[in-house]
């Protein structure tokens, strides 16, 4: 199962700062969620985790990183991620490369373009559903770089208090964002069922 996905967020801070947590492997690690380096293996290489948490239960997904390319004269990276959970059921490998557009003198976008494919239980969510997950996840990816952007873009001090706001959790919650899919998906059912009626 392949999912492509192509995002472009707003970031209401100067185009550097955003470049700087951008080519930061581990600040863009800790934007998402349940996600951390364990090791760095060489210069473009790391090992990494993601936690997922669905209800009660914890799954943890163990995989590498590797950095294909890092350009900061386009404010550019692309970078490939791979793993499996430590039971061996499911896989998956994300190609992803960003960019920051500046937009004026205090905004900016980032842009970006992610393929996840998987395989295993995963792929047995289907396309619709891999997509609307993907979706949310990057969503809340796209909040947290928003938070760090802001944060590298103040003083020192600053900083170091942004940095406490955006601590993130060391799990993805995955039934929380089941059921904004779900709840998503009933309002889309809802809107068409409205529509026809009229």
């Amino acid at each position: 199962m392949e999912v492509t996905l192509e995002k472009v967020y707003p970031v209401s801070t100067p185009a550097a700062a955003a470049w700087r947590v951008l080519s930061d492997i581990r600040s863009v690690a800790q934007c998402m969620p349940g996600a951390e380096i364990t090791e760095q293996i060489d210069a473009n290489r790391y090992k990494g985790q993601v936690k997922v948490r669905i209800g009660p239960a914890t799954a943890a997904f163990d995989g590498e990183i590797e950095v294909l390319a890092l350009d900061p004269a386009q404010m550019a990276m692309s970078l490939r991620g791979k793993g499996s959970d430590v039971k061996g059921a499911s896989a998956a490998i994300m190609d992803l490369s960003a960019y920051i557009r500046p937009v004026s003198a205090g905004a900016c976008e980032l842009v970006g373009t992610s393929t996840i494919s998987v395989t295993g239980k995963l792929a047995n969510f289907g396309g619709r559903m891999m997509t609307q997950v993907s979706d949310q996840i990057l969503k809340q990816f796209a909040d947290n770089f928003r938070m760090r952007a802001l944060a590298a873009g103040e003083d020192a001090a600053a900083q170091e208090a942004s940095t406490k706001v955006v601590a993130q959790p060391r799990e993805l919650n995955a039934l929380g964002i089941f059921f904004r899919v779900l709840w998503n998906f009933m309002k889309g059912l809802f809107r068409r069922s409205t529509a026809k009626s009229q």
